[in-house]
């Protein structure tokens, strides 16, 4: 069953968003590395938020 609506490759281009501004791809790795950087401290605060509080309860 093929249900491309493509019949020939030939000539077939690709589009990459920003690929050409070098500004907003430099701005979309900020972005992303201030996302996965804040998850981790967050996680982390999270984490030793949960440890206090089960060390709490151990010592009742």
């Amino acid at each position: 069953m093929n249900t491309s609506p493509i019949t020939k490759w030939d000539g077939a281009t690709a589009y990459f968003t920003y690929a050409d501004n070098p500004n907003m791809m430099l701005a979309l790795l900020a972005l992303s590395a201030v996302i996965v950087v804040g998850s981790i401290i967050f996680g982390a605060f999270h984490e030793k938020e949960c440890y206090v509080k089960v060390e709490e309860n151990g010592k009742r």
